[in-house]
């Protein structure tokens, strides 16, 4: 872009990687930005301490754990028989910090170490918790101090800051003789790093261009010009040029001129206070003036994200009955793995409940100390203490949400460990636990999601009235016999070798009692509003709706129903809860499209949280919106069809030849779904990537070749797929300027899926990153989309820039 002969407000000296005088790699400075250089703790971290690593393999061993000059790097020393290698993890990435023996790992195989001098550090994604003891106690809080701090601060930088940082990182990486100089050879080596294939002539030419010292080395200004111009932002500056003009500088009007077309109701006092939020520049903040700087870290910010940030609270309306709810769900919620041979922990629904579920499921069998037990019967998953799964429950139910939480009980025990089953409940969870109907309101219909900080048990119950104690009553559980069912029809497709190993496995069984079918009352008495009962069929259950009593559904039996009565499950779903869960030998642990279900107004659609997946990536995006609270609201055709009828849409998110969206095979939604046939187009603009992740980090690892996929996820007749074309060589970048149009009959039910990918002639394409939302909490306009790893960690400062325009008919 070039600027006119107006005068622009004196600069201050600009964002750069660099502290402008001693290189890239200046001690303390990324820690002097975050004001935490005199900082007694992170003074400690920087100087390291020994560690002993807490594992139930090989028992502990005492490490060395520094904190690196980055401020966001911490290193140790892995051993590995006789070589030892140096690892890392990055403060960015770790969750939360626990004090003592909080995790069930030092609960475990941490007593031979004071309480005082352990903490656990538990990660976002997959990565397992690192549980750790210090020497002393003054040593271990020095380093939950410190950590803490590190958090919040990395936590509250903006995205140009993020990127600053990242920089900054990679310079330390390639500063190969940490000289703070770079050598044209050190500047190829820091080209691959951070993704980009640069052509040797050109990357020469611009190496020249900015060594104004002539010594064949980089440093200090020097630097800070490279680094500024790789990070250019062509398409930001053609954005930015077409609103302010010759000048270069938006003013206020221009700024509200641009807001308006972005979709926003804007006014020039919203105006005014963008840019003092966000421009970086003194004398044009006091003239209420946005440079290109200032408009980039906008752009870049929450108020420049794809997803509504009034959707990142609760705004739903939460006192209708908890049927006319998604509510986020969990099947085998105690697996970390897969539900043949994987371990079962505390920790998953530690997990589960922080990622915003309100359904866990509990498989309860006979454990052979009159305590009951969690795991994945008739498999070598591992076990644990029923009473454990209750105390994590209770202590992290409402860490994430206010909101109720309900426990899926599958119940495999005799009437005394039932019975024990309650008495743990009503021990540990005291109050949360919800034993009596609400005052005030009908016992026979369901409560809303209001009920705050309460805990539901979803299991099977005593028809009432019943009076003596000893009273019990068989109750056929009709999940367990779907599973069975299911098991015995798999197993006949299974080749003989598989059908052996499955038989074999089944031959370890747990201790079960011969009255496992029956109910105890006092387990009986602590289901209120969550019976669990065997599905009447759907005539039936229209007639003579009970909204207190659930069935549950294998994937299987509900693709059935929604194939041949898909309007009757829907208006079912209008009154009752139903549970869909995935089929029961499914070896590991994969899951089913959940969208499917949830266009029927199936509730809580059971998914196993420890497999990463597309389909995890889309019950993370249908709980986004609403505060990730774990309810969502139905929409109106859902929750009393035949409703309001959805708004039909266009979305176009610019592709050159768009291909016709194609029809997906499947259940055709009742007409209060669909409406008219005409539909809405949906466009929008894949613009360009930012600082796309390298998928190796070996030495010599290929720069990625990326390309941009859209989905929606709604209704079939919604349901469709496009993409970009890949742009070879380019992780850093990448621009594509491609236009895709999406036309959209139920746009309430839908999601869009961002998805990048690294194309492959020869072999499948890797997975790069992802973003889901819902359609109706994305933004129109010019908008960066931040994105996720397969297990849904944040990639930052990987981004992707789109335009999105939505027009309804």
């Amino acid at each position: 872009m070039i600027c006119g002969r107006k005068a622009r407000p004196a600069a201050e000296q600009p964002r750069s990687p660099s502290d402008g005088s001693g290189g890239p790699r200046r001690p303390g400075r990324a820690l002097k930005k975050m004001g935490l250089t005199e900082d007694e703790d992170i003074q400690r971290m920087l100087r390291g301490s020994p560690l002993w690593k807490i594992k139930s393999r090989g028992g502990p061993r005492e490490r060395l754990f520094c904190l690196q000059e980055d401020g966001a790097t911490v290193c140790f020393e892995g051993g590995f028989r006789h070589a030892r290698s140096q690892q890392s993890f990055s403060v960015m990435h770790i969750e939360g910090v626990r004090e003592g023996h909080q995790s069930e790992g030092l609960r475990k195989y941490g007593a031979a170490f004071p309480e005082q001098h352990c903490f656990t550090l538990v990660f976002k994604g997959k990565r397992k918790n690192l549980d750790l003891a210090a020497r002393g106690e003054e040593d271990a809080r020095h380093w939950v101090q410190g950590l803490t701090k590190l958090m919040a601060r990395l936590q509250a930088m903006s995205q140009p800051e993020k990127l600053d940082h990242w920089i900054h990182g990679v310079l330390q990486r390639a500063d190969r003789n940490k000289d703070n100089k770079m050598s044209f050879r050190e500047v190829k080596s820091m080209l691959r790093m951070i993704n980009i294939y640069m052509d040797d002539v050109y990357a020469y030419k611009l190496f020249k261009e900015c060594d104004h010292s002539g010594n064949e080395r980089l440093e200090g200004r020097e630097l800070e010009e490279f680094c500024r111009r790789l990070l250019r932002r062509p398409e930001l500056e053609e954005l930015f040029g077409r609103y302010s003009g010759e000048d270069c500088v938006l003013s206020a009007e221009e700024l509200r001129d641009f807001l308006r077309d972005q979709g926003e109701d804007a006014s020039l006092r919203q105006a005014r206070a963008i840019i003092r939020t966000y421009e970086l520049n003194e004398k044009a903040r006091q003239q209420d003036l946005m440079m290109l700087d200032g408009f980039m870290m906008y752009l870049l910010s929450a108020a420049g994200d794809i997803l509504n940030q009034e959707h990142t609270k609760v705004h739903q309306d939460m006192s209708q009955p908890l049927c006319h709810y998604f509510i986020s769900s969990s099947h085998n919620t105690y697996l970390t793995h897969n539900q043949i041979g994987g371990t079962s922990s505390t920790e998953a629904y530690v997990r589960a409940l922080m990622a915003g579920c309100r359904c866990v499921e509990l498989d309860c069998w006979e454990g052979s100390d009159g305590e009951p037990i969690v795991y994945h019967g008739h498999t070598l998953t591992s076990k644990i203490l029923f009473s454990d799964v209750i105390e994590s429950i209770r202590d992290y139910a409402f860490k994430q949400s206010p909101y109720p939480v309900i426990l899926s009980l599958e119940n495999h025990c005799g009437l005394e460990q039932q019975a024990t089953m309650a008495r743990h409940m009503k021990a540990i969870l005291g109050d949360m636990l919800l034993t009596q109907p609400l005052e005030g309101q009908d016992p026979h219909d369901l409560p809303s999601p209001e009920l705050k900080g309460k805990v539901l048990v979803k299991g099977k119950k005593l028809p009432e009235p019943w009076h003596e104690p000893q009273r019990v009553t068989s109750l056929l559980d009709p999940e367990e016999e779907e599973e069975e069912e299911e098991e015995e029809e798999e197993e006949k497709l299974q080749d003989r070798s598989s059908q052996q190993s499955l038989q074999s496995l089944q031959e370890i069984k747990p201790l079960q009692a011969k009255d496992a079918s029956q109910v105890a009352p006092e387990l009986s008495a602590v289901v209120v509003y969550c019976q669990a009962v065997p599905f009447p069929g759907l005539a039936h259950a229209l007639r003579h709706p009970r909204p207190c009593e659930m069935s549950s559904f294998s994937e299987r039996k509900a693709r059935k129903l929604i194939k041949e009565a898909g309007s009757a499950l829907v208006q079912y779903n209008t009154r009752q809860l139903s549970r869909i869960y995935p089929l029961g030998l499914k070896m590991n642990s994969s899951n089913y499209n959940p969208q499917e279900m949830w266009n029927a107004g199936c509730q809580l659609v059971a998914l196993n949280f420890q497999t990463p997946g597309y389909e995890m990536d889309l019950n993370a995006g249908r709980f986004l919106g609403n505060g990730r609270c774990g309810y969502v609201l139905k929409p109106p055709c859902l929750r009393s069809p035949p409703g309001e009828r959805p708004r039909h849409l266009v979305l176009h998110i610019r592709v050159r030849a768009p291909r016709p969206p194609s029809p997906t095979p499947g259940w055709v939604p009742p007409a209060s779904l669909l409406g008219d046939t005409h539909g809405v187009p949906m466009p929008g603009q894949v613009i360009s990537a930012q600082q796309l992740p390298k998928l190796k980090r070996e030495k010599g690892s290929s720069i990625v070749d990326p390309f941009v996929r859209v989905e929606i996820h709604g209704v079939p007749a919604d349901c469709s797929k496009q993409q970009t074309h890949h742009k070879l060589n380019n992780g850093f970048n990448p621009r594509w300027e491609e236009t895709l149009s999406f036309q959209l009959l139920a746009p309430e039910l839908a999601l869009v899926r961002f998805v990048v990918e690294d194309y492959d002639s020869t072999s499948c394409n890797d997975f790069v990153g992802q973003f889901t939302l819902p359609l109706a909490s994305m933004r129109e306009g010019y908008r960066h989309i931040h994105l996720l790893s397969k297990d849904g960690a944040s990639l930052s400062p990987a981004t992707l820039f789109v335009h999105v325009q939505c027009k309804s008919l």
